[in-house]
């Protein structure tokens, strides 16, 4: 690793843990149709204690067009990125047409699995590279800053990930893992996540998530990812504030920027 890499991102380092044991909240599909509820959420997050989290932001949500030509929506997430929120670039459309003829894989993955919103599960490199490129080019222009991307349901394609190494690019995550781009190396975490689309899915969540907080109660860095339809659900919130509560009693609140950049002067100090 050359000193540039080691402290690309010192600046925000120093907002990172000084104790090693971090909490990444994320939260997903942040756009200006979810933004009153992703609002409130903000809100009881602060409650919460917790001050940063990485958002998520689709440019286009379902097509529903631009979010960056909301000026209001701009106003405020440009607000949070000043308060020391990150902000990630989450695909460009959160959705992907049905194809035919597609493998029973495929199906599985995109329609059952998530409810076709796995933009980048198959992109090619092309497409890929021009959505991410689009995408980074809006953020900017609205005066924001992003260094990450993260893929919907984190169903990002090998094209796709080097299409993010190669637009520049400096992060990823999957459901288990936060990947370097710029490294290529890879940090094994599972995310808390909810799936709250019928009774058994939420139910089955709540199990789920209480056993894999105790399982990673020793991991140096936790994961939660909350979705604005989570709050639809007093249980399924409930328990994530709890969690919440839980985890911050020996971690530090950070987001994926500052974490990455954490963990590459750790890892630089070690070789």
């Amino acid at each position: 690793m050359t000193s540039v890499a080691a402290t690309q991102f010192l600046p925000v380092a120093t907002a990172a843990t000084a104790t090693g044991r971090s909490l990444v909240v994320s939260l997903h599909d942040v756009a200006p149709t979810t933004w009153p509820v992703v609002r409130e959420i903000l809100t009881e997050l602060h409650h919460e204690g917790i001050r940063k989290c990485s958002l998520l932001v689709v440019p286009n949500y379902h097509r529903h067009g631009s979010s960056l030509d909301d000026r209001e929506f701009v106003s405020a997430v440009r607000d949070l990125e000043s308060e020391g929120h990150e902000i990630v670039i989450h695909g460009y459309f959160h959705e992907r047409p049905r194809r035919s003829p597609e493998s029973l894989f495929s199906q599985f993955i995109t329609r059952t699995y998530t409810q076709d919103e796995g933009e980048f599960f198959d992109l090619d490199y092309d497409e890929a590279r021009r959505r991410i490129n689009l995408a980074r080019e809006e953020f900017e222009s609205a005066g924001l800053k992003p260094c990450g991307f993260i893929a919907p349901a984190w169903l990002l394609s090998p094209a796709g990930e080097r299409a993010a190494r190669d637009a520049g690019m400096e992060y990823t995550t999957r459901l288990a893992s936060v990947r370097d781009l710029r490294s290529g190396h890879t940090f094994p975490a599972r995310s808390l996540v909810y799936s709250v689309r019928n009774e058994w899915r939420r139910s089955a969540s709540l199990g789920w998530n209480a056993i894999l907080a105790q399982l990673t109660r020793d991991k140096s860095l936790a994961r939660i990812s909350v979705h604005p339809v989570d709050y639809q659900y007093p249980a399924i919130w409930g328990q994530t504030r709890r969690l919440l509560t839980q985890m911050q009693s020996d971690r530090t609140p950070t987001t994926y920027q500052d974490w990455t950049a954490e963990w590459r002067i750790r890892r630089g100090s070690r070789l």
